[in-house]
């Protein structure tokens, strides 16, 4: 597993119920947009996610609509076993972090 997934998945696993549209996840990733959306679509496409498009007029908000990822029911538990079980897990990368996104 790369480093940019892992990294995607520690900043969903922060908020496990919490829906996050594509910035705040790269942002709390510290990745480009255009890097965690092919990851995101992977994960959607292995059920690990569920995503949304807001409903906004985008000429009345003044901005494009945010499309909006969550972890799935069972998302959560499998994004924690696939860090636990990484070859080169994120915690030795980056250490002080937990997989909550807390420091240890």
């Amino acid at each position: 597993m790369t480093l940019q997934t892992q990294l995607v998945l520690r900043a969903l696993l922060e908020h496990p119920t919490s829906e996050l549209y594509g910035l705040q996840i790269s942002q709390a990733a510290g990745l480009a947009t255009g890097t965690i959306h092919p990851i995101l679509a992977r994960f959607e496409g292995l059920g690990w996610l569920e995503s949304r498009w807001e409903q906004i007029d985008p000429i009345i908000e003044g901005r494009p609509r945010r499309r909006y990822y969550r972890l799935s029911p069972d998302g959560a538990a499998k994004a924690r076993h696939a860090l636990e079980t990484a070859r080169t897990p994120l915690a030795r990368l980056l250490p002080g972090l937990t997989f909550d996104g807390g420091p240890r």
